[in-house]
């Protein structure tokens, strides 16, 4: 989606409507600083607000989301081109947590390997020792658990039988059995339990 263009849009139907950014921001129940967010490109509706300001424009939501006006002839075309459009943003979105998620996960090993041998080659045999090595394996495994949540926040895992993608929640995907981000799961379509290949669009 082109958020220029849906900023300019937005300007256009409200000025059309003889109302100001506060106006049209008191209306929405939101402040006026949104609104020129939005008129600048900077920032899109949410999701929440968009029926409401589709009516106060007397426009649909998929003329909001194209930024122009759509005649009935253009209507097909201009839906499956939105489709796609948004289809490419959530693919990148995922791709950026995804790559996230990996990059938590490297800078932790790293971090782990570097605080144990840190522990083992400067801290004197002892309590102090002890204290260091379970504060290395405590400051790896906390992002961890962040690290988790990206991953089970995109795509799905793959059942190996039936081709059924599943999503988990957070629970059952950090108890789960894992292998990288391969994950052991029941199955809810087959019933068979495998170990389900991460995928990151569902």
């Amino acid at each position: 989606m082109d958020q220029i263009k849906i900023g300019r849009f937005i300007a256009e139907q409200r000025k059309l409507h003889n109302l100001t950014q506060a106006s049209l921001a008191q209306t929405l129940g939101i402040t006026d600083r949104a609104v020129s967010k939005w008129e600048r490109g900077k920032g899109m509706p949410d999701v929440s607000l968009m029926p409401e300001l589709c009516e106060i424009f007397g426009i649909t939501v998929n003329e909001l989301l194209c930024g122009e006006r759509i005649t009935m002839d253009d209507s097909n075309q201009k839906n499956q081109q939105l489709m796609l459009d948004m289809a490419k943003e959530i693919e990148q979105k995922n791709k950026t947590i995804w790559s996230a998620m990996w990059t938590i996960m490297i800078v932790c090993i790293i971090g782990l390997l570097g605080g144990l041998a840190l522990a083992a080659l400067v801290v004197p045999e002892g309590v102090w020792q002890l204290v260091a090595i379970l504060a290395s394996v405590l400051l790896f495994l906390i992002p961890c658990f962040y690290a988790l949540k990206l991953e089970v926040s995109v795509g799905a895992y793959q059942c190996k039988y039936c081709g059924h993608k599943i999503v988990p929640t957070y629970k059952q995907a950090l108890m789960a059995m894992h292998a990288g981000t391969t994950r052991y799961f029941k199955c809810p379509q087959c019933g068979k339990q495998s170990w389900c290949k991460k995928v990151i669009n569902p």
